[in-house]
């Protein structure tokens, strides 16, 4: 599979002066269609991306569109221009603002990295025993809010009936999360001045782990243009905001996981794609393997157990994506059947790993979502290695004393 195509332009008008724009750079060609027409105009253009522009006339058509677009078997981009209502789950939101071409085609670009990406990992899928994950991506995705107003509160129900939400009162608190978890998005909301936004929005801009990050604006205009692909212009009443940073974040997940697929299929597909940490398999051979070695030529090894409100299974993935992003580079670990995840520390004794297990653990508790009664925060067990232990029975007592200590 290719991404090599047009752009299919669809509009009841002519085209507008920042779309010809995108035309005569020639690194987009654009096709033009009418809505009638518009899924017509896909089986016969193939397009690479499709630009709707919602200026009236679309309603009777734009569903039916946007599913035949979403049961491609490659990944193909709808971008929404100016939109008014709440869009389809699959249509990006752009505000046309200003005309800048710049602002669009790098929004273009940016949805067809990840198009590419998805015909690298279907091209190589029949390599190894891998399968994409067919949950939505948006159910495991994390976003970050960041605001202190009146409608944060309200923002974090909305956000968190879809997603993980990790909430920061102040700039400096973000810029934590950041550096310490993968987010899919980033929703900035009202109570910060002009100059702290601008300042936020440059830093972002400049670091290239965050350039591509979905970056919702609700309360500000924006004045000057960043080196931000995805950043939008969303104001409204909070569930609009939510509905409508929604299919950003969608991509920016799906990119997620196909970069994560990517890395299992490198690994021989010992990686589970999800979690981004071992397979249980995987995990149980290397655990064995560890223990073995360590009782054999002597040092440290010790474990740790994160275990989660069973009904909260978004706190497992979570988690495990932090452990996959903060764990040293000797130790590994696995999300569990039942709901747990369990970290093996390398050269470690009981007080360093409980140490770590702590500030691991700290790090999982800021995530909550739109259901208040269930608990993101682990309830952690750690126990070490001795010299009459085997794989098993270090995993058992390491259950044993999770029970203990939830109940």
């Amino acid at each position: 599979m290719s991404q090599a195509g047009p752009i299919l332009f669809v509009s009841d008008t002519e085209r507008p002066a920042f779309i010809a724009a995108l035309d005569e750079t020639r690194l987009f060609p654009v096709v033009d269609s009418d809505w009638a027409n518009a899924v017509r105009a896909i089986d016969q253009v193939q397009p690479a991306a499709v630009i709707a522009a919602m200026h009236g006339g679309h309603e009777p058509h734009m569903k039916r569109l946007a599913k035949v677009i979403a049961d491609q078997p490659l990944y193909l981009p709808l971008v929404a221009l100016d939109v008014q209502g709440t869009l389809p789950h699959n249509a990006l939101p752009f505000s046309s603002r200003g005309g800048n071409p710049d602002r669009l085609t790098a929004r273009i670009r940016a949805a067809l990295r990840v198009r590419t990406l998805h015909a690298t990992v279907l091209r190589r899928l029949p390599e190894v025993k891998v399968s994409l994950p067919e949950t939505d991506p948006v159910r495991d995705a994390t976003v970050l809010l960041i605001g202190r107003g009146s409608a944060y509160p309200a923002l974090s129900v909305a956000l968190g009936e879809r997603m993980g939400v990790v909430g920061a009162l102040s700039i400096e608190a973000a810029a934590k999360h950041l550096n310490s978890r993968e987010v899919d998005g980033v929703v900035l909301a009202e109570g910060f001045t002009a100059r702290v936004t601008d300042a936020f929005l440059t830093v972002l801009a400049e670091d290239t782990r965050f350039r591509n990050l979905p970056v919702a604006l609700t309360a500000h205009q924006l004045t000057q243009s960043y080196d931000l692909p995805n950043l939008e212009l969303i104001p409204g009443e909070p569930a609009r905001i939510a509905a409508n940073a929604l299919p950003l974040i969608r991509q920016r997940a799906m990119e997620a996981q196909l970069s994560r697929t990517l890395r299992s299929i490198d690994a021989g597909g010992w990686l589970d794609p999800r979690s981004g940490l071992l397979t249980t398999e995987a995990f149980a051979r290397d655990f064995a393997k560890a223990v073995e070695q360590t009782l054999l030529r002597g040092g440290g090894l010790s474990v740790a157990r994160f275990a989660f409100d069973p009904g909260n299974p978004r706190a497992q993935i979570d988690a495990a994506r932090i452990l996959s992003r903060l764990m040293r580079q000797m130790d590994f670990g696995a999300a569990q059947k039942d709901g747990s995840v369990i970290v093996v520390f390398a050269e470690t004794d009981f007080r360093t790993a409980h140490m770590i297990a702590r500030r691991l653990s700290a790090v999982m508790r800021h995530t909550s979502n739109g259901k208040h009664e269930m608990r993101s925060d682990p309830v952690v067990s750690v126990d070490s290695l001795s010299p009459r232990d085997t794989a098993r029975s270090l995993l058992a007592r390491l259950s044993a004393d999770a029970s203990r200590a939830a109940s």
